[in-house]
């Protein structure tokens, strides 16, 4: 039997104020395109379909549209809730869903209750453990003693260890879960999940299955063979824009995990940072490859630049962050208000306040401006 492994989708999402949904697609569009060639029996998402518990009507077609895909491909799906789905609403109509071969796991009394699988040597049991909010799970476990992530988890493995337990000898397993397992890396767009500044568990948890497929981090990682992290299909972070994005290809044969392939996805649109002064950058013919890229730019100019990323945005139109650190080092004196303040007269503290922003003094007819815009304060007129 051969699994995708993927996780993190987080249709929805926005790049810095940048849609993605045309790239979610795409990259969604690639799996099924995988899933034919690779002759894939079952897709595992690990939480993390939607970006937020209430997703947009145009972030559920996409979502929508790539689990057709995927199904008319041939696969057989198994789903599970994250952190950023609503599990009841990502559940919704799950009994009837299954029919079509679309196995949604994000209920906590459904943990041990496997979607019950067979290829020629025999069963495979898949078990689905959303997301568990430690404080809500632990009573809805059964176990209030339970602490933190590491104690809900513990007893979400000992139902599915006990469930396994009584299915027919030789049974292979496999399981999904959305958690921050220790020795995993977190990248800058991951939500944290963190209960009284504890959010990780130990891998030994998920010990006693054949394969586990984790989401939560965005990054592609092995923690064991049998112990991974797919990673989100795209970028959300700059953070990221090193990591190769990837899914993983999961064989198994007559005893359990026989194979595990990694298979990198196409990038829809590059991420890159530049840095330097606003002129150059705009000039330099050595930038024009960064025109399709998502871009973060850091301004070194003395002198913070006027309306930067509207003319950033004239040569790289997918420029979306921004920062200005003068080569100077000049970005301001950090002062409490009082010391800011003290003994100053109101055009002095403004034209400080302008002179800390930008790096520049206010010119001429900024100066005059302000004076009328005090000499108008005082009066009560606007």
């Amino acid at each position: 039997m051969r699994f995708l492994h993927t996780s993190d989708w987080h249709v929805g999402r926005t790049f810095h104020g940048a849609d993605l949904l045309a790239e979610q697609d795409a990259v969604l569009g690639h799996l099924a395109d995988l899933v034919a060639a690779e002759a894939v029996d079952v897709v595992l998402v690990s939480g993390d379909v939607y970006d937020r518990a209430v997703p947009s009507a145009e972030a559920v077609q996409v979502a929508n549209r790539a689990l057709a895909r995927l199904r008319e491909a041939g696969a057989q799906l198994v789903i599970t809730a994250g952190n950023h789905d609503s599990a009841p609403r990502l559940g919704a109509f799950g009994d009837f869903a299954a029919a079509g071969g679309l196995h949604l796991r994000t209920a906590v009394h459904r943990i041990a209750d496997p979607v019950l699988l067979r290829d020629e040597h025999g069963p495979v049991a898949v078990y689905g453990i959303p997301y568990l909010e430690p404080e809500v799970a632990r009573h809805a476990l059964g176990v209030p003693e339970a602490k933190g992530h590491n104690g809900v988890l513990t007893e979400a493995m000992r139902l599915i260890r006990d469930d396994l337990g009584r299915r027919e000898p030789g049974t292979r397993s496999v399981v999904l879960a959305h958690a921050f397992v220790t020795g995993g890396q977190g990248t800058d767009s991951e939500r944290t999940i963190a209960v009284g500044g504890v959010e990780q568990v130990g891998g030994e948890v998920f010990d006693g299955v054949d394969y586990v497929a984790l989401g939560h981090l965005h990054g592609p990682q092995t923690l064991a063979e049998h112990l991974r992290y797919s990673g989100s299909p795209l970028a959300y972070s700059f953070s990221e824009a090193r990591q190769r994005k990837s899914v993983w290809l999961v064989d198994f044969d007559g005893v359990g995990l026989a194979e595990v392939r990694r298979h990198e996805l196409p990038v829809p649109r590059r991420l890159a940072t530049v840095t330097g002064g606003i002129d150059w950058l705009l000039s330099a013919d050595e930038h024009a490859e960064l025109a399709d890229c998502y871009l973060s730019v850091t301004l070194t100019d003395p002198v913070r630049p006027i309306d930067a990323m509207r003319r950033l945005r004239e040569r790289f139109p997918y420029a979306v962050h921004l920062e200005w650190q003068p080569e100077n080092g000049k970005t301001g004196a950090v002062l409490r208000y009082a010391e800011a303040v003290r003994g100053r007269s109101d055009a002095e503290i403004a034209r400080n306040f302008l002179d800390d922003c930008r790096g520049a003094a206010p010119s001429e007819r900024e100066e005059r401006l302000l004076r009328k815009a005090l000499e108008l304060a005082g009066r009560g007129e606007s």
